[in-house]
């Protein structure tokens, strides 16, 4: 017949087994979503008739400084109106401030969730990767990422 005592030590050590698989098992997930190396907020607009233009600006947060940036090349769908599309987001793979700069393409599937939300991931051809996600306000029909061209300002 056990003991209280063997009893006991037997429920310490599956609770101590438990504790340490949880713990395992925190930090391979923990070690398996990398953190972002920086944040960014963009800005872009487009106006126009048929004929139009885009252009925006944003802010790189990396290193405890913040960059100013300018935004180019981006497609909104149909030129009838104006918009305006916000983006937050993180930044992977940034070893310093310049590498920010380049041409962006989607990487893998892009989402979009509905009420005007969208997620995408972009990368350039320094491996930097941008996972955004942002709200359209305004007329136009879709935002296309693909080929945003992203320079720091002076």
């Amino acid at each position: 017949m056990e003991t209280n005592d063997s009893r006991r030590k037997f429920v310490a050590t599956g609770a101590a087994m438990v504790a340490a698989a949880a713990a395992a098992t925190s930090a391979t997930a923990q070690a398996q979503t990398p953190r972002p190396d920086a944040t960014i907020d963009i800005r872009i607009f487009r106006a126009g008739f048929i004929v139009g233009g885009s252009g925006g600006s944003g802010t790189l947060y990396f290193r405890d400084k913040g960059y100013n940036l300018g935004v180019g090349g981006v497609s909104l769908g149909a030129t009838i109106g104006v918009a305006r599309a916000d983006f937050v987001g993180e930044v992977y793979n940034l070893r310093e401030a310049r590498d920010i700069e380049g041409t962006y393409a989607a990487v893998g599937a892009s989402a979009a969730a509905a009420g005007g939300v969208g997620i995408t991931e972009l990368q350039n051809q320094r491996g930097v990767r941008l996972r955004l996600q942002g709200t359209q306000i305004g007329l136009m029909v879709s935002i296309d990422l693909s080929g945003m061209i992203i320079s720091i300002r002076n």
